[in-house]
């Protein structure tokens, strides 16, 4: 559980642009405690640091907490906790600016209705770039 945790954190990190050292410095904790909680090699999470994560990272401990399959197991799954996360975001959005979330679902839409499901594109499309 932990691990995958730590996974999460790592991920909004760096989808945000924060580097590891830059985070810990925020929090006040050392780069070797936020490395080993982003690798799953620490077990020590107290209540205040998961305070501090939500309001650096501008999300809700419970999304960093929530679906974590403790039973099954299974492997992190990055993509679908970004999809996760970006959903809950703009849910919330959708409740402060309604045009603008309106906005950004469209641009979404209109981006996935560019590639077909039907078709199978995996070996014409390599990178993000070739969408461009």
């Amino acid at each position: 559980m932990i691990n995958e945790f730590g996974q999460r954190v790592r991920t909004l990190r760096t989808q945000q642009g924060i580097g590891l050292n830059a985070l810990a410095n925020r929090l006040n904790v050392s780069p070797a405690y936020l490395s080993n909680l982003e690798n799953g090699k620490t077990e020590t999470v107290h209540l205040s640091f998961l305070n501090q994560l939500q309001a650096e990272l501008n999300i809700d401990v419970s999304t960093l907490l929530g679906s974590i399959d403790v039973e099954n197991n299974q492997d992190y799954d990055e993509f679908g906790f970004r999809l996760q996360h970006a959903s809950l975001a703009l849910d919330k959005l959708q409740k402060l600016n309604p045009s603008f979330a309106e906005y950004l679902l469209s641009i979404i839409e209109r981006g996935v209705s560019l590639f077909p499901a039907q078709q199978d594109h995996s070996s014409q499309f390599e990178t993000p770039q070739d969408y461009h």
